[in-house]
């Protein structure tokens, strides 16, 4: 049973990917959402993250207030570092147990993880196959002004802060080029999709 992790830089198109995999009948588990869980007050990693960067970090109702913490952990590579440490071993434990649990109720289908920092994370271990969603910087650039209002510098700062795509490459099993239409990426996916439960049997 193929689990598949699906990756990519901001703007390349890999939640796009994603809610194509799901649509075609993917199991999906996305990473962000399993960070937020983490962070939560019931979480595993709440009591050790307000142990290193104190109490100043909370909002007012208790929860981690994520525009506190930010440009602590942005501000010094020590402490993104530190956080790190803390947070990405408890999200990849917990992404392994949502597996299992998938697996031990029933799920024949390849599962699928949409994590940005896969590689960075140093995640691969959950993984039978990485699947690398790229574009050109000419298309990263358009859509990330066009859909999330970013102006040009601020798109290059979140560039420059990004692990390349020819690191990520070294780390992948196949790599998804979206540099055209929706249609296009469309029937990529679900070729790549298909070929998937052929290997899945």
């Amino acid at each position: 049973m193929l689990t598949i992790g699906v990756t990519g830089g901001i703007g390349s198109g890999k939640s796009t990917v994603t809610k194509f995999l799901e649509a075609l009948g993917a199991p999906i588990i996305d990473a962000d959402k399993v960070g937020h869980a983490i962070y939560a007050p019931d979480g595993p990693a709440y009591s050790d993250v307000i142990a290193a960067f104190g109490r100043g970090i909370l909002a007012s109702d208790g929860t981690i207030d994520r525009r506190k913490l930010g440009p602590i952990v942005f501000a010094d590579a020590g402490a993104l570092k530190r956080l790190n440490s803390i947070v990405h071993p408890k999200m990849f434990a917990r992404m392994g147990d949502m597996i299992k649990h998938l697996r031990a109720g029933g799920e024949r289908n390849p599962i699928v993880v949409e994590a940005a920092i896969l590689i960075e994370a140093n995640w691969q271990a959950l993984f039978d196959e990485i699947w690398l969603v790229v574009a050109s910087k000419e298309r990263v650039v358009e859509r990330i002004e066009r859909e999330r209002g970013f102006k040009p510098e601020q798109t290059e700062a979140r560039i420059r802060a990004q692990l390349s795509d020819e690191e990520r490459q070294k780390h992948s099993t196949l790599v998804i080029t979206n540099n055209g239409t929706i249609g296009e990426l469309h029937e990529k996916v679900t070729h790549l999709w298909q070929s998937a439960l052929a290997r899945n049997a």
